[in-house]
């Protein structure tokens, strides 16, 4: 039997064990998946070694770029964006890391294209929002990064103002605000400068439409939670650990 897994913390509420168990009843195949939940990067040699026919893992937050030092090689795709959300294990025990998400990002974002303008806002600067940013630049969009610290890559959230809003159509939630239990927070935006022109893309799934996705819809906004774009990203980790 091979053994798949995903690796990150606090991971369980997460959608990859039950989709991927659900797909190996449903296709009659014997494997299993389990979450590897661990409090620091520095145990992952351990899951390694000790894990029997482990074929491959999905990566998750917050070890989408720390775990890159334990690979022993790098997808090209990976290696641009800094960050890696699936592991093959080959034969030969070699781990090379591959990143699925701007895969999926891009393929669920294609039917809301075309925007008005290829402007985007990407609120994060973590694992997540760089394979949105590679995936954006694929796509020929300019944007910017919003966090909540200054630097000269990066707007602030008090930075944003109607003029920004305005000028900038996809806004993609790369941060975990508004995550399930915590449903009441969102990105502290300016929403009441939102339009129908607009697109708001949360890369949470769970709850199904966030605060951020409810309060776009008030200013009649688009919307795109980041289910999608999991179903996407795991069929495409499924297709590498089985090529």
């Amino acid at each position: 039997m091979s053994k798949y897994g995903l690796l990150g913390r606090n991971i369980s509420y997460s959608f990859s064990k039950k989709y991927f168990s659900e797909k190996f009843k449903r296709e009659n195949l014997a494997h299993s998946y389990e979450n590897f939940d661990i409090s620091s990067i520095e145990l992952f040699p351990k899951i390694i070694s000790e894990t029997s026919n482990l074929k491959g893992l999905n990566v998750t937050i917050p070890y989408k770029e720390t775990v890159i030092e334990f690979l022993d090689k790098l997808d090209e795709d990976a290696e641009k964006i800094g960050a890696v959300n699936t592991i093959k294990i080959a034969s030969n025990k070699k781990l090379i890391g591959y990143n699925t998400d701007h895969f999926g990002f891009r393929k669920s974002l294609e039917s809301f294209l075309p925007l008005q303008k290829k402007t985007a806002l990407i609120l994060g600067t973590g694992g997540a929002s760089k394979a949105v940013a590679f995936a954006l630049k694929n796509l020929g969009f300019s944007f910017k990064f919003v966090s909540r610290t200054t630097s000269s890559e990066t707007l602030t959230y008090s930075d944003l103002n109607q003029s920004i809003i305005e000028d900038h159509l996809l806004i993609v939630n790369c941060t975990p605000l508004g995550t399930s239990p915590n449903i009441a927070d969102c990105p502290p935006i300016p929403y009441q400068y939102l339009t129908e022109n607009h697109l708001l893309y949360d890369l949470i799934y769970n709850p199904a439409e966030t605060t951020f996705l409810k309060l776009g819809k008030n200013q009649q906004s688009q919307t795109l939670n980041g289910l999608e774009m999991l179903k996407i990203q795991a069929e495409k980790a499924w297709e590498i650990w089985n090529s």
